[in-house]
C-alpha cells in the first residue's frame, strides 16, 4: 500500500519536533508564526513540492509533504526558523508513507498531545490546512487525509470521555496556583500578555480563583481590554508593569515574544512572588529563578502535572485507538481504490461508448425505438456492472494487477 502513498515520484513524510524530545527552549528556535507558514508554502510550491501542511504550536512544529528526501523538508524547515539541521536532528522524528498517515491520526486526535485529550490541535491542523490549500500546496491525499483525521477527533470527542474535565496548559497553571498559594482570592494577580495562552488563563482565573481583582496587562492595550470588558478586570499600561510585579503575589506570563519579557532586574520587591511562564520560547529569563523571593514555573513542568482527570482519559485510550482505527480502514480502503479508479473510468468510458453505438444502430433500425427508455436502461447496467468490477478489486483477496491487466485486455483499453 505503501507505494501509493506518492506524488510525482516523491514519497509522504512527516518531520518535526515535540514537546517529548525538545525542551521549551529549543522548540522556540524551531516555531512557526502564520507569516513564516506562508513563506515555507511558498517556497515549497515554487520549488515544485506535490503537497505540504504545517503546523506549529507551543508543544510541536511538524512539516508534512512531499518530497524527494526526508532532507528536503528538513531543509525547508530549517531556513525559515532559527534552528540549525543539526540542532533539529538531535531532536527530530520522520516518518514516511503509512507511519506519517498514522502519527497525524494521533496528533490530531489527542493520543500525542503534551496533555492527553487536548483537542486544541485539530484547530491548529484546521487552520494549517486552510493556509495551506488557499496557496495550492494540498493534493488529493492530503485533502482526504486531513478530512479523515478531523473526523476520528471529532467522533473521539464525542464518542469518548478522553476530553472529559478539560484540561490545558491554562488550565494546569490555575490549578497550580489553587494548590500552592492560599488565599488566593484575596491575592494581588497579575496577567501579561493577552494572546490565546492569555485568554485562556484569565478564563480559569475568573472561575476557579473567585478573585476580581485580577490585573491584566498586554502590549497593546486594547487587546487586554477586550478581555477584561468580558470578565469586568482591570487594565493597566504596559509602561507600569515594573511596578505592578512589584505589587503582585502571582505574575502569569503568556507573551509570545522571541526573547525573555521578564529578567530579574525587573524584580525590585522582596516580597514572595509566584511566576507561571506559560510562553514558547520562554519569556520569564531563567535568571529570574535564582532570586530567593521568587517561586518560577514552566509550562513545561504544568503539563506534567497529572491528576485523576488524566488518569481517567488514559481509560479511554483503548475506545479513541478502535475509532483511529476504524476511520483509518476507511481512508486505506480509498487510497485501494485510487490504484484502480483510472481502469474502472476507462471500462465505464468504453461501455458508454459501446452503448452509444448499438443506440445509434437500433435507431436506424426500429421505427419507433425509444432511445430515451433504452439510455436509462443501459446506464443503469453500465454503473451495475463497474460496480461489480470495483468490489471485486476491493477485494483483498484479489490480485489486483492480474485482474486490472485482464479488465483491460478483455475490453481492449489502453494502459495510460
Amino acid at each position: 500500500m505503501e507505494q501509493h502513498l506518492r506524488a510525482q515520484g516523491t514519497t509522504f513524510y512527516v518531520v518535526g519536533l515535540s514537546y517529548k524530545k525538545a525542551d521549551a527552549e529549543v522548540r522556540g528556535d524551531f516555531s512557526i508564526d502564520e507569516t513564516t507558514k506562508k513563506s515555507i508554502l511558498k517556497q515549497a510550491k515554487k520549488e515544485k513540492f506535490p503537497g505540504l501542511l504545517v503546523i506549529s504550536t507551543c508543544n510541536r512544529t511538524e512539516l508534512y509533504g512531499f518530497a524527494k528526501s526526508s532532507e528536503e523538508l528538513i531543509k525547508l524547515l530549517c531556513e525559515h526558523t532559527h534552528g540549525t539541521i543539526k540542532e533539529f536532528k538531535k531532536v527530530a522524528y520522520v516518518h514516511k508513507n503509512n507511519e506519517a498517515a498514522k502519527h497525524l491520526f494521533r496528533v490530531g486526535t489527542g493520543l500525542d498531545s503534551q496533555i492527553l485529550g487536548d483537542f486544541e490541535i485539530i484547530g491548529q491542523i484546521k487552520s494549517g490546512f486552510k493556509t495551506a490549500k488557499q496557496l495550492g500546496m494540498i493534493n488529493p491525499f492530503l485533502e482526504r487525509l486531513i478530512n479523515v483525521v478531523i473526523q476520528a477527533s471529532k467522533r473521539i470527542k464525542n464518542e469518548t470521555e478522553i476530553s472529559t474535565g478539560a484540561t490545558s496548559v491554562s488550565f494546569a497553571a490555575v490549578q497550580y496556583i489553587l494548590a500552592k498559594v492560599p488565599y488566593i482570592s484575596d491575592k494581588n494577580i497579575l496577567l501579561f500578555g493577552t494572546g490565546k495562552i492569555g485568554r485562556n488563563t484569565c478564563e480559569n482565573l475568573v472561575k476557579h480563583t473567585k478573585n476580581d481583582h485580577i490585573v491584566l496587562i498586554n502590549r497593546t492595550k486594547n487587546k487586554a481590554e477586550q478581555i477584561a470588558g468580558k470578565f469586568d478586570l482591570v487594565v493597566k499600561d504596559f509602561e507600569v508593569l515594573k511596578n505592578e510585579i512589584d505589587k503582585t503575589d502571582v505574575l502569569i506570563v503568556a507573551t509570545g515574544a522571541r526573547n525573555p519579557t521578564i529578567t530579574k532586574y525587573m524584580i525590585t520587591s522582596d516580597k514572595p512572588v509566584l511566576i507561571l511562564d506559560l510562553s514558547v520560547p520562554k519569556n520569564v529569563h531563567t535568571d529570574v529563578g535564582e532570586l530567593p523571593n521568587v517561586t518560577l514555573v514552566h509550562m513545561d513542568y504544568l503539563s506534567k502535572m497529572t491528576d485523576a482527570t488524566l488518569q481517567r482519559r488514559q481509560l479511554q485510550i483503548p475506545k479513541a485507538e478502535k475509532i483511529i482505527k476504524e476511520v483509518e480502514s476507511e481512508f486505506y480502503d480509498w487510497i485501494e481504490t485510487r490504484k484502480f479508479a483510472p481502469t474502472i473510468k476507462a471500462l465505464k468510458q468504453k461501455l458508454h461508448t459501446m452503448k452509444d453505438a448499438e443506440i445509434e444502430t437500433q435507431r436506424k433500425k426500429i421505427s419507433d425505438f425509444n432511445e430515451e427508455q433504452a439510455e436509462i436502461i443501459s446506464n443503469r447496467i453500465i454503473q451495475k456492472i463497474t460496480n461489480h468490477f470495483a468490489s471485486h478489486l476491493k477485494d483483498e483477496n484479489t490480485s489486483k494487477k492480474e485482474s486490472i491487466d485482464l479488465i483491460r485486455k478483455v475490453f481492449q483499453i489502453q494502459n495510460k
